[in-house]
């Protein structure tokens, strides 16, 4: 065969212009295909040219559908439309294939049509292998089993050689049961194989995660499947049980013998007979606890027991009739550890002996269900009964009312020493702090009322001998005031000694002080004024006249003093009289102006201790002062000096130039 060649200008080497013949020979298609291609012209330019005919420059498609299902093919036609040299034969090797090989051009007898394709994982879709299995597992710290056997169920994927292990569940087992291995492919070994359904079989072991399973036996399905894969199988085993779960399953044996009592019969005679008692439960003991009432009913048709609390009207508890409903009370129970507390339905298995109407007795203690009850009276029909059926007549009814406890002192908290303590007391009574409350009908009947007293200072120093003070007692508020009359070269300064004040007697309880009172002050009477000790000397006439009139409230010592001490005062009272009058003028004269002046100075302040302050000074009881120690008592006092009436009286009670008789000028100012 001659070879031809034949090139165009302007085109290139597998492009339509250029052709290669099949060339004969020995060379066969191994040489056609190894052959070098054509020379052509440089690909510069100028010196090529487009092919018009090429118009399809995408990708071929591999992606179709064969009898319903996804396949992919190998491309043909590369990009433009050539044919792919790699997964298509030339046209040479076409032509030297139907030389040599007529049956490839005319093809042989068409075989029968094959069977339909179908892909693995859609041919095993939804086909599982399943194998029963068990495994054995211990149990420590039980003295009822030492092992346990688990039943599972092993499924096998052929979709894709995975494997799952279920395990079904059993009632009240007490553990976690369900899946056991989630579907997974399962290692079969240390160098990364994993279990196929070639290894599997009845009777053997399958070690998964460190635990054995025993294979018993499979499926039909199973079975099936792996004989027609030429397995051979093992003859299926025997499951393994549980021991404790058969013994579970085991009906308990009851050595019950029948009873004798007749229950009909009962239910006919004490049919709507019920006995009825009264009862306490007292709960003092625990905290907020108290005693509360209860009926107990005993029906003896069934010998059931009823509780119902009795309530009162805002006793502050829950309004429920019924503390415990109809039933049967046990009265010993079976001993048993293992035995739970809380069961609530108690059958005849776990009761030694119930309550029965022999146990409810008045006077007598009773336990139920962990309460005692203390029952103290009974109905008259509950009475009867016991009479005729047990031959107690003598049922007590027993007072269980309890006195009132009287109510709890409200104790105090130490005084801090700020303010009163009555103030200070005010802080615990209420949460807003409150003024103490006065006795208004004790300051109204007491109004303006004054005992005064004259008093020495029990002192160690020779300068405090000579001072005299005069105590002044408020009856409206039990307060006490002290003045020091002010003595000319005395060197002490005189005027109020202590202001209005309460004053505690010595060695009295800071938190809860003793004040002193009137049956306090006396003829001798020592007064302890903050650590200073007075000595209670004199008192004016109203003194007298108001222990007098309120005699219970002093000792007889006490009154008989004063009287004494006044009785005294009186019998020196004419010396005095007789020296005023040898040397006044006038003694008519004298008692018409101290009658006159006594009108005029009726609600004066002045009057109220101005004999007191004069006897001060008048240590030897003369009856006379110097005229600068009058003005200065006088101005003191705010005595109205200025007054004409005072002047001429200042006057006719003149005796010489430096003294006056105050005892005259004293009857004018005083009650």
């Amino acid at each position: 065969m001659e070879r031809r060649e034949t090139c165009e200008r302007g085109t290139s080497p597998g492009q339509p212009g250029t052709t290669k013949p099949f060339q004969g020979g020995g060379g066969g298609v191994a040489d056609a295909m190894m052959s070098n291609p054509e020379p052509s012209l440089p690909l510069l330019p100028g010196t090529s040219c487009a092919d018009p005919t090429k118009t399809d420059f995408h990708r071929s498609q591999t992606l179709s559908y064969t009898h319903g299902y996804a396949m992919a093919r190998r491309p043909t036609v590369g990009i433009g439309g050539d044919r792919l040299q790699v997964n298509q034969l030339s046209q040479a090797d076409l032509d030297e294939l139907a030389n040599k090989a007529p049956l490839l051009t005319y093809g042989e007898p068409k075989p029968a049509a094959p069977p339909e394709f179908i892909p693995a994982h859609v041919a095993f879709d939804k086909k599982v292998l399943k194998f029963d299995a068990y495994f054995q597992e211990d149990v420590s710290m039980s003295t009822d089993e030492h092992y346990r056997i688990r039943q599972v169920h092993i499924y096998y994927y052929l979709e894709d050689d995975s494997m799952s292990v279920m395990e079904p569940l059993v009632e009240n087992s007490g553990i976690p049961q369900g899946k056991l291995i989630k579907r997974q492919r399962l290692p079969k070994n240390d160098r990364g194989d994993h279990y196929h359904w070639k290894d599997l079989n009845r009777g053997i072991n399958i070690t998964v995660y460190g635990r054995t399973f025993h294979v018993v036996d499979c499926d039909g399905f199973t079975q099936e499947f792996l004989e027609s894969q030429g397995i051979e199988l093992n003859p299926p085993g025997k499951m393994a049980l549980d021991p404790y779960t058969e013994l579970r399953k085991r009906p308990l044996h009851q050595y019950v013998t029948p009873s004798d009592f007749d229950q009909l019969k009962q239910f006919l005679t004490f049919d709507k007979q019920v006995l009825r008692f009264y009862a306490i439960w007292d709960d003092t003991d625990s905290m907020f606890g108290e005693c509360r009432k209860y009926i107990i009913h005993y029906y003896l048709m069934d010998d059931t027991v009823e509780i119902r609390e009795i309530h009162e009207r805002n006793d502050g508890h829950d309004p429920f009739p019924v503390l415990m409903n109809r039933q049967r009370m046990p009265k010993i129970l079976v001993d048993a550890k293992n035995f739970p507390k809380c069961v609530l339905e108690i059958s005849d298995q776990e009761v030694l002996e119930w309550y029965t109407a022999k146990d409810f007795i008045v006077g007598k203690p009773l336990t139920i269900l962990g309460r005692t009850f203390f029952i103290y009276d009974c109905d008259p029909f509950t009475r009867h009964y016991y009479k005729e059926k047990f031959g107690i007549s003598d049922l007590p009814c027993i007072d269980v009312s309890k006195k009132e406890q009287p109510p709890v002192k409200q104790e105090l908290p130490p005084y801090n020493g700020f303010g009163p303590v009555e103030d200070s007391a005010q802080n615990c009574f209420v949460l807003i702090p409150k003024a103490p409350k006065k006795d208004i009908i004790k300051m109204l009947m007491n109004e303006n009322k004054v005992l005064r007293f004259l008093a020495s200072l029990e002192s160690p120093y020779p300068e405090d001998k000579d001072r005299r003070f005069v105590f002044s007692y408020f009856l409206a508020t039990d307060m006490i005031s002290i003045f020091e009359p002010p003595v000319r070269n005395s060197g002490i300064i005189g005027g109020k000694y202590l202001g209005r004040t309460k004053v505690a007697k010595p060695h009295s309880p800071p938190g809860n002080p003793i004040y002193y009172s009137p049956s306090d002050f006396f003829i001798g009477a020592v007064i302890d004024v903050f650590g200073h000790r007075f000595i209670i000397l004199d008192t004016d006439d109203y003194v007298l006249r108001y222990m007098e009139s309120n005699a219970a409230q002093y000792s007889p010592e006490a009154l008989l003093s004063i009287q004494n001490h006044v009785q005294k005062r009186e019998a020196s009272a004419p010396k005095l009289e007789k020296k005023a009058t040898g040397v006044d003028p006038s003694m008519q004269e004298l008692e018409a102006l101290i009658d006159r002046i006594q009108k005029q100075v009726k609600d004066h302040p002045c009057r109220d201790n101005i004999r007191e302050a004069f006897q001060v000074y008048d240590k030897e009881a003369t009856g006379f002062v110097d005229k600068e120690v009058f003005f200065k008592i006088c101005s003191t006092l705010s005595v109205p000096v200025d007054d004409s009436l005072t002047k001429e009286l200042i006057r006719m009670c003149s005796h010489g130039e430096d003294k006056i008789n105050y005892y005259n000028f004293v009857r004018a100012f005083s009650n």
